[in-house]
């Protein structure tokens, strides 16, 4: 039997925040400032989770 990894309580979190970050980017109030804010936080999250 293979050993995995723990998927954990912060994994989820951060998974969370990542996809509510990108709804938020597709929403037609938000401005370009705001935009700019959100891919930067959006690009640290995947940096964290060594998604990039």
């Amino acid at each position: 039997m293979s050993h995995r990894n723990k998927y954990t309580c912060n994994e989820y979190r951060q998974e969370m925040i990542l996809l509510s970050l990108r709804l938020r980017l597709n929403k037609p109030e938000v401005t370009e400032a705001e935009k700019e804010v959100i891919l930067n936080e959006i690009s640290k999250i995947e940096t964290t989770m060594k998604m990039n």
